[in-house]
């Protein structure tokens, strides 16, 4: 069989917990036992694979030295006192560049990663290494720096978009209008000339390949890359291949894994609770609500203050890798998981939610345990949810939310929460999809 040696562009490779991390190195073991041999390109930010060829650079930006540094900083000594020294330091006398590169650019930090990106690419495919250029995202750098190689080199190039590169406002607002902010617009831009350059590229929602063609009609053009989507999947979390049996507890407990925001807050689920323990007084003490990997958004701290349930809600911050049981963040996160009575995933509410499912989905499939989500403007993910029998309402409804978290609370009450249908998507079958692709691209070659 012939050696075929992939050339992955990925920022963000091999971060504990990240998304844009996991998305990719999931897929690493699959394309290896294809017959594949990965050469993976990112920054400093992760941690080195033993496994195969993994080249990490430093960008060539101020604002992205000093992420990647606080990154690498963190991996090599954890956050302690000299996390907090070093990081301050750096980031004291990169200021002045930094809001000079701003001034001058305007783009997103990690744009300049490109740059090594590209000059170590080309040095790999000149040297005979490379026969197919892979990028994907998370930082849009990596779509850059394979855009510059496709037009030097000419190799297939295939592109894996995570999130959409143009953002739209409003159900009316296609994405064509020119944006004022430079990184929105340079991010438009970007999209034109992979959807003209790119060999493959996919997204991964229906709503984000809809849009993506409404823009670039060559998407629908036979020669150029046609836009599919498809599902990241996620593999099993700590090896979960089963349901497991859950054990009720004298709390009810909500989970929620991930990022908070103004426009994805755990505010509207206490204002919910507010109601329901107006109604049932006893729910106060009985259940929790967790916060694992982030801190608290402005919004839900403001609602817990003002509606005094403070002593309701309880924040973890971020699992990090334990010293003592040499666990590492995401299978300390799997056990979570795990005892949860309820996985609350909260979709947001923008306009982009139409294009967006939040990757956190696909591992709370493999853990087996309810999940109720407030969905956005997004009919893929509300049918998915409600396939697998899951708790479902709408973000801009304050009653459907009422209205679901009161469904749960007297489902606990009689030990009979949903028992959701096991159906997990696994990240086997988007390599295969991609594999299926790339297969279509060499034979017209």
């Amino acid at each position: 069989m012939q050696e075929k040696r992939w050339l992955i562009l990925s920022h963000g490779f091999n971060m504990d917990g990240r998304a844009a991390s996991q998305t990719i190195t999931d897929k690493i073991p699959y394309f290896v036992e294809a017959g594949i041999t990965p050469i993976v390109f990112s920054s400093i930010t992760g941690i080195q694979d033993q496994h195969i060829t993994h080249r990490q650079f430093l960008a060539w930006g101020p604002a992205a030295f000093r992420f990647d540094f606080r990154h690498w900083i963190a991996n090599q000594y954890g956050r302690g006192w000299f996390y907090k020294l070093t990081t301050r330091t750096v980031s004291f006398l990169l200021a002045p560049f930094i809001a000079l590169e701003k001034l001058l650019l305007g783009y997103s930090s990690q744009w300049s990663w490109a740059m090594p990106a590209y000059l170590h690419g080309l040095r790999a495919i000149r040297n005979g290494k490379v026969d197919l250029i892979y990028s994907t995202g998370g930082a849009w750098s990596a779509h850059l720096a394979a855009l510059w190689l496709k037009k030097k080199t000419g190799l297939p190039w295939i592109a894996e978009i995570h999130d959409p590169l143009v953002i739209r406002k409003s159900p009316e607002d296609q994405g064509f209008d020119q944006p004022q902010n430079r990184d929105a617009r340079f991010r438009q831009y970007l999209e034109k000339q992979l959807c003209r350059y790119a060999d493959l590229v996919w997204w991964f929602t229906d709503g984000a390949v809809h849009y993506a063609k409404v823009r670039n009609p060559l998407l629908n053009t036979p020669g150029y890359a046609n836009g599919l989507m498809i599902l990241p999947g996620a593999e099993p979390p700590g090896g979960l291949m089963q349901k497991q049996e859950h054990q009720y507890s004298k709390h009810l407990h909500l989970c929620h894994f991930g990022s908070l925001a103004k426009d994805r807050s755990l505010s509207t689920i206490v204002k919910a609770l507010k109601s329901l323990i107006q109604k049932y007084p006893e729910a106060k003490d009985l259940i929790r609500i967790h916060a694992y990997g982030a801190p608290l958004d402005l919004l839900t701290t403001e609602a817990l203050a003002r509606l005094d349930l403070e002593d309701s809600l309880i924040a973890h911050g971020r699992l990090e890798k334990d010293a003592i049981s040499g666990k590492s963040g995401r299978e300390r996160v799997v056990e979570k998981m795990q005892e949860a009575d309820i996985l609350i995933l909260l979709h947001g509410n923008d306009e982009w939610c139409a294009e967006y499912i939040p990757s956190k989905f696909y591992e709370y499939l493999w853990t087996g345990r309810p999940i109720w989500c407030i969905t956005h403007r997004n009919p893929q993910l509300n049918q998915m949810l409600l396939d697998r029998q899951s708790y479902l309402c709408k973000q801009c409804d304050a009653d459907s939310i009422a209205i679901a978290l009161e469904n749960i609370w007297l489902d606990w009450c009689q030990k009979n929460l949903r028992d959701p249908i096991w159906a997990p998507i696994g990240v086997d079958n988007a390599v295969n999809d991609i594999l299926k692709c790339v297969s279509l691209i060499e034979k017209k070659a």
